[in-house]
């Protein structure tokens, strides 16, 4: 399939909020613009996304690649908006997408290599729709990497993770340079709006690791808000449900249990949400490989984990709105 550029319309539009929290605020002072809409995705392997995307008709017919699922009359539909009427794939100017040094507009390739996409694909297609702001997706994943160790937050002690570190430059460094990264940027400022996290397998590796994920994540959170300046930012963790609903192994159900009790705390209330995956796993059968801790390079999957992702990233932002834009108390 060729990729066709075209900017997208008939998005539904966000109300924007009374309190804007721009970080480039020597560019907010046009009121006639809306800032853009920053949302960072990081984790590992699966964040990265080994979702396959051309048909392989000698592994499954093809099956779990997303032109498969494009071509499938029995799921044609639901994946009609990613494809023109010549079945093109589409790339939206609407949302940008920065990682690692890959960059454009949002479209297939954005994955773990060019022939992959992951979460960022319907994540981005979904908040693209969803709001009326430039939306601009940072993605920093590397394999292989740990909570504990890798990504180790401040707040936990000990030596701060090098990709903890080293995803916070990344960040800082797009956004102090939108126009170099992206030409059309106007300077209307910008709004880091939310976080999304994918991470755990090799956290379950260790028995160690495993028992301070919970306290190690909520770390996490605490330490990106402050770092980014943005206190309650919304913050959607998909857990780790590789293996799907037969997944029995005591380490891979720790994982996921600490990423639900984390969404569960008190100051986490209303802005952190942990969405379930398991459903997502689809088995080797149905998919373009036998990787269980890559999701067997389904890319049904790694779209509906986005899309989860997306949806529960929608609310918190509307919860965010409810509470500033408060109704006046009558007198």
């Amino acid at each position: 399939m060729r990729v066709e550029k075209r900017r997208t319309t008939g998005r539904i539009p966000l109300t924007l909020l009374t309190v804007v929290v721009l970080l480039n605020s020597a560019c907010a002072t046009q009121p006639d613009k809306r800032p853009v809409k920053v949302f960072i995705l990081a984790g590992q392997s699966n964040m990265q996304g080994q979702g396959k995307i051309k048909l392989d008709p000698n592994r499954n017919q093809g099956k779990g690649s997303l032109e498969y699922l494009v071509k499938d009359p029995a799921t044609a539909e639901r994946f009609n908006h990613i494809v023109d009427e010549k079945g093109q794939w589409l790339v939206r100017e609407d949302v940008w997408i920065w990682y690692l040094g890959r960059k454009g507009g949002l479209t297939v390739g954005y994955g773990a290599k060019n022939d992959r996409i992951g979460p960022e694909f319907q994540f981005g297609h979904v908040m693209g729709g969803y709001l009326d702001n430039q939306v601009l997706l940072i993605k920093t994943a590397w394999g292989g990497k740990s909570l504990a160790v890798d990504f180790r937050p401040p707040s936990s002690g000990g030596e701060v993770g090098p990709y903890y570190t080293e995803m916070l430059n990344h960040i800082r460094d797009v956004l102090a340079n939108l126009q170099e990264h992206f030409g059309d940027y106007d300077g209307r400022g910008y709004e880091i709006a939310g976080f999304g996290w994918h991470q755990g397998w090799n956290d379950g590796c260790n028995v160690d690791h495993t028992d301070q994920y919970e306290k190690n994540l909520a770390n996490f959170i605490r330490d990106i808000r402050k770092e980014l300046g943005v206190k309650n930012l919304p913050f959607v963790i998909a857990d780790s449900g590789f293996g799907g609903r037969s997944q029995k192994v005591a380490r891979r159900l720790k994982i996921m249990q600490a990423q639900a009790a984390v969404s569960h705390y008190k100051e986490f209330k209303g802005n952190v949400v942990c969405v379930e995956t398991r459903d997502f796993f689809r088995p080797p059968e149905v998919s373009p490989s036998r990787q269980g801790y890559h999701w067997n390079s389904n890319a049904e999957t790694y779209f509906l984990i986005g899309d989860s992702m997306a949806r529960a990233m929608k609310k918190l932002c509307e919860k965010q709105q409810e509470h500033l834009i408060a109704p006046t108390p009558a007198r």
